[in-house]
């Protein structure tokens, strides 16, 4: 039975290999696209591109982990099923839950590793990411701002100057700060020079005005020098849930009124994510019984289905529960508790066979 179950072992974990690569490239591919709009003109080297790709990283394991314990499961024991290898196994005395016993080692494998990248290099992740990109943005903006073009790259800032004698040099500026809702400010400048302090960017602007738009107010100011400052990352200053530790997010949605629900979906997501890894060791020999003989297309389509369904109601439950329709918790397992449910009864179904 050993023997069995290495050799069953080793082709699951060749799949899952494969399917992690599949759909980590797949996800970072949508993340660096996002990127690009950013450093298209800033000429980001090679070594800072490979910084990014490896940040991103753990927040797409979070994913990728499970969904990739599912398809390699099912292509493995759909290949198994499709070669008579199954129904070889249990005619020799196997049981079925004899045969699954090394998608209970992986799948254990994985909820262990899910949870490392969940509550500690994940948000870890995240913040290293943001600090890479304000540190690119800091060092390289200069060399995004061109003449007559609206530069975007900014968050909630459009920038446009006439004329650039040098790099940090520049006259006819124009800018549209949106920063502060509800207080829209027009800034227009003579001259002006780019400053780098620290993680911050800012301008030295010579004789301009700003024109600061209120609901019901507009104030005009004339100036002969204004310093004024921004902050070229694409996240705010503040961190951002998933940037925050467990610890973190449970003492904040103690403090917060308002915000106390995302904090708290926030925090059930991350233990809900890797546990499904749990429910992925009955579900995926299960389901490649389903799957019959339908080959590894037919495999993946159905792990596909499975995780499309999942999130679904995974959205659709903390939306409810965003609304103050069902409580947070309820919201947040909801489809965990289905998936759940729904692998119990078709592994006993298998079990039975």
């Amino acid at each position: 039975m050993l023997l069995i179950h290495r050799s069953i072992l080793k082709e699951l974990l060749a799949s899952f290999v494969l399917s992690i690569i599949f759909l980590n490239f797949t996800l970072i591919m949508e993340k660096l696209l996002k990127l690009s709009r950013l450093f298209s003109d800033a000429g980001v080297p090679v070594t800072d591109m490979a910084k990014i790709i490896l940040y991103l990283q753990p927040q797409i394991f979070i994913f990728t982990i499970p969904m990739s314990l599912l398809l390699s499961t099912l292509l493995t024991y759909g290949r198994m099923d499709a070669d008579n290898e199954l129904t070889i196994l249990k005619g020799s005395g196997m049981s079925f839950k004899g045969i699954s016993a090394p998608v209970a080692y992986t799948g254990l494998v994985c909820f262990i590793i899910s949870m490392a990248m969940s509550f500690y290099i994940g948000p870890k992740g995240s913040i290293m990411l943001r600090e890479k990109v304000t540190e690119i943005l800091t060092k390289r903006a200069p060399m995004t701002i061109e003449e007559g073009i609206f530069n975007t790259a900014f968050k909630d800032i459009i920038i446009m100057i006439k004329e650039k004698k040098s790099p940090d040099t520049l006259s006819g500026i124009f800018i549209v700060d949106e920063r502060k809702k509800g207080e829209e400010k027009i800034i227009t400048a003579q001259e002006g020079r780019i400053i780098t302090e620290n993680d911050t960017l800012s301008f030295s602007l010579v004789n301009g005005s700003i024109y600061i738009m209120q609901k019901n107010a507009h104030t005009e100011i004339s100036f002969g020098k204004y310093h004024f400052r921004l902050n070229p990352s694409t996240e705010p200053s503040a961190k951002k849930n998933n940037e925050l530790t467990p610890a973190e997010l449970l003492s904040a949605s103690r403090e917060s009124g308002r915000k106390q629900t995302s904090y708290l979906l926030e925090f059930y997501r991350r233990l809900s994510l890797p546990a499904i890894c749990l429910i992925l060791i009955l579900l995926g020999p299960s389901l490649a019984l389903i799957a019959g003989k339908s080959g590894k297309l037919g495999g993946l389509t159905i792990g596909l289905s499975v995780f499309a369904a999942y999130y679904s109601l995974l959205i659709y439950g903390e939306n409810l529960a965003r609304s103050g329709k069902i409580p947070v918790f309820i919201g947040a397992w909801l489809s965990f508790a289905i998936l759940g449910a729904f692998s119990l009864m078709v592994f006993q179904r298998a079990n039975k066979r």
